[in-house]
């Protein structure tokens, strides 16, 4: 994480130097903060007693960043700040970087505590919400100097993050593009069909996809390999997927399913335990491809400690 933070800090020291010779001593991480506080809030008052700063040498620091960089990062208006284009490339970058800083001072705090290396996995819905959560639990009793840290993501961008180092280790539907990596089998899963209680496609014989087709369907936002696998399916079929709504969770698709906004897909062992709770019932599918299989993958030529929590997530 401190490497991904000097190559933030490189990266943009380089982008804005090009731009102008630039004196560094303007630039400090107050002034970052307090340009990304305003371009989010567009108040340079909110933004100025956040940084404890008065009113006046927030606005010198604005000034100052603005003529350093050579472009305007806001227009002044008597409501308070319009964001430019060069205050979102500004925001966007800056937010990025102070992440950075604050994930870095995690670390070393936690170097303090005996905690020697972080391991950075990413990983889809299915795998969290299945699988992942013992997982972690016992290898960080088995080895306390090493802490996993996990973050959701779509499968596409697991192995996005695992190409740019964001990640160490991925977990990820198969039929995401992987070249370039090394990854194995992890666990499988099966998709099945969920809908309110008395629906007229109710039943316990697997259904094709194609004769679910006319209803209204609640999926995952765009990214989300089960939405992608749906939309290639309906393609392939000559027919349209009606999506009604599009959420972010396994959780929220249930309770819109739930209030009878339209039927869902969802993993078998995650559909499961939320049936009872939300009047839900639930119907197999005879595609083959809702029969899905996860990979774990990382980087070739990762180091030890990555490889072997790797070799952990595929014991059997």
């Amino acid at each position: 994480m401190a490497f991904l933070f000097l190559k933030h800090l490189i990266k943009l020291a380089i982008i804005l130097m090009s731009m102008t010779k630039l004196n560094l001593s303007r630039f400090d991480f107050v002034s970052i903060r307090l340009a990304v506080l305003c371009a989010q809030t567009e108040s340079l008052t909110t933004a100025a007693r956040e940084c404890y700063l008065v009113l006046p040498a927030a606005s010198r620091r604005i000034r100052e960043l603005e003529l350093a960089i050579g472009s305007q990062l806001f227009e002044r208006h008597s409501r308070g700040l319009r964001v430019t284009p060069a205050g979102r490339v500004f925001m966007r970058r800056g937010l990025s970087l102070l992440q950075e800083i604050q994930a870095m001072g995690k670390e070393l705090n936690d170097l303090q505590q005996g905690v020697v290396r972080h391991i950075q996995l990413f990983a889809g819905s299915a795998a969290i919400s299945q699988f992942l959560p013992p997982l972690i639990a016992s290898y960080s009793r088995a080895n306390p100097e090493l802490q996993v840290d996990l973050e959701e993501r779509f499968s596409e961008q697991v192995v996005l993050a695992l190409r740019e180092g964001q990640a160490d280790v991925g977990v990820f539907v198969e039929g995401v593009n992987w070249d370039g990596l090394d990854a194995q089998p992890f666990r499988s899963d099966e998709l099945v069909l969920i809908f309110p209680q008395g629906h007229l496609l109710s039943g316990k014989k697997p259904i094709a996809f194609a004769d679910t087709l006319d209803e209204q369907w609640i999926s995952l936002n765009p990214g989300a390999a089960m939405l992608q696998q749906q939309l290639i399916a309906a393609n392939g079929l000559g027919k349209p997927l009606k999506l009604r709504m599009q959420v972010n969770s396994f959780d929220a698709v249930s309770h819109m399913v739930s209030s009878g906004l339209g039927i869902a897909m969802l993993p078998k062992t995650s559909a499961l335990p939320l049936l009872k709770s939300m009047n839900l019932s639930w119907r197999p599918l005879k595609d083959e491809w809702t029969k899905r299989r996860l990979l774990v993958g990382i980087r070739k030529g990762a180091d030890a400690d990555v490889q072997a929590f790797r070799d952990y997530l595929l014991l059997p």
